[in-house]
């Protein structure tokens, strides 16, 4: 499912913005030189911003693991090395295929509208009516999408054993140790 590409897209949407707007003419350590990087090497806090960003979107998204490592296609990816049986592999693939269509006909709503949202605002003086209009409806869409996301993964738990749902788990757990150590 295309739901993590469409989260990202949303926080890009978000983000890119903002680090447009920031200002960086202080960004420099003072006594640093014009031209000298940024980023690598710098103190935390001296990056102007990216590590509050970085680590908004990793608080926003950090609950989202959970849910993500039992989406059908992941479980589906993981069928050996989590024993799972014919009938789990069944219906692990029904659950997936049945998210996907509703997850797709969301998706394709979400564009459709923000497609038209860009054309609205292209206008010199856009309406702010019809904006409101088309991002509601694609925030309706998007969340649809994500609601079959979500209750695909809950349905595909429940397929799942107690063993099954303890490996998983473990798995999230030593991911999320591993990042919280990056940040």
């Amino acid at each position: 499912m295309k739901s993590l590409g469409l989260i990202a897209l949303g926080l890009c949407c978000i983000a890119a913005p903002l680090a447009a707007q920031q200002d960086t003419t202080h960004a420099r350590r003072p006594g640093q030189p014009a031209g000298a990087p940024m980023g690598r090497g710098m103190a935390r806090g001296e990056r102007g911003g990216m590590d509050e960003m970085v680590s908004m979107m990793h608080e926003m998204m950090g609950p989202m693991i959970h849910v993500m490592a039992y989406t059908p296609d992941h479980l589906l990816a993981h069928k050996d090395s989590l024993t799972l049986t014919s009938d789990q592999v069944a219906k692990l693939t029904t659950i997936r295929e049945s998210a996907k269509a509703a997850h797709d006909a969301a998706s394709s709503d979400v564009k459709t509208h923000m497609n038209e949202l860009s054309t609205v605002f292209q206008n010199a003086s856009p309406d702010t009516n019809a904006l409101r209009m088309h991002f509601q409806a694609a925030h309706t869409a998007m969340g649809k999408a994500h609601w079959a996301m979500l209750t695909a993964a809950a349905q595909s738990r429940a397929v799942l054993t107690d063993a099954q749902r303890s490996k998983i788990d473990s798995w999230v757990t030593t991911m999320e140790r591993r990042e919280s150590h990056e940040y």
